[in-house]
């Protein structure tokens, strides 16, 4: 088991790929052999960004895309012949990036996390920890996200404390507990396939 603690200052930002906001890039993955760190050689990324007002997401051919609001509230996805209900925080929502989306902004705006990867190469998952509990984490790579103020964890036998805005990477090559002990955070969850 490997942990890095990430903090804002080791996060960079990057404008999306529609040109009509800034995402705070919290971790990712490129393929190793790819020239340069773009779209087209993104594995996987988790990030944080601001939504302040109605408009197009980004088309994203070939990615998967988990989202969760984090802060605010009343976020609806719009899609032909679909729509994508985040209106109640911590509601994640599973779309592909081909999607057409017009976001509906109910309540004003809202912050969101977003986890996407290269279909066919990763497994993704993300869910709110709000609640102590204990979670099986299997191989891969983990993200625990503190949202607001501190949070606490046990990793198999070891205590973390989280600072607000910080992540926990968690790079495990085989399966590890997880006990949530305080706070609320986010927990993303990456597998690389083959």
């Amino acid at each position: 088991m490997k942990t890095t603690l990430l903090t804002s200052e080791d996060y960079t930002r990057s404008p999306w790929k529609n040109g009509g906001g800034i995402f705070t890039d919290i971790a990712g993955a490129h393929r190793t052999d790819a020239p340069v760190k773009d779209w087209n050689s993104l594995l996987w990324r988790f990030a944080s960004t601001p939504i302040v007002a109605p408009g197009p997401f980004s088309y994203m051919p070939g990615i998967d895309r988990l989202q969760m609001v984090v802060a605010g509230r009343g976020l609806v996805l719009k899609a032909p012949g679909q729509e994508f209900d985040e209106r109640e925080p911590f509601t994640t929502v599973r779309f592909a990036g081909e999607l057409e989306i017009v976001t509906a902004l109910e309540a004003g705006p809202v912050e969101v996390v977003n986890l996407m990867a290269r279909r066919g190469a990763a497994e993704i998952a993300l869910v709110a920890l709000r609640e102590p509990g204990d979670r099986e984490l299997a191989a891969g790579t983990h993200l625990v996200y503190a949202v607001s103020g501190d949070c606490g964890i046990r990793l198999n036998s070891e205590d973390f404390v989280i600072p607000g805005g910080c992540t926990l990477k968690v790079e495990l090559t085989e399966a590890s507990h997880l006990a949530f002990v305080s706070g609320l955070a986010v927990l993303a969850s990456i597998q690389l396939v083959g």
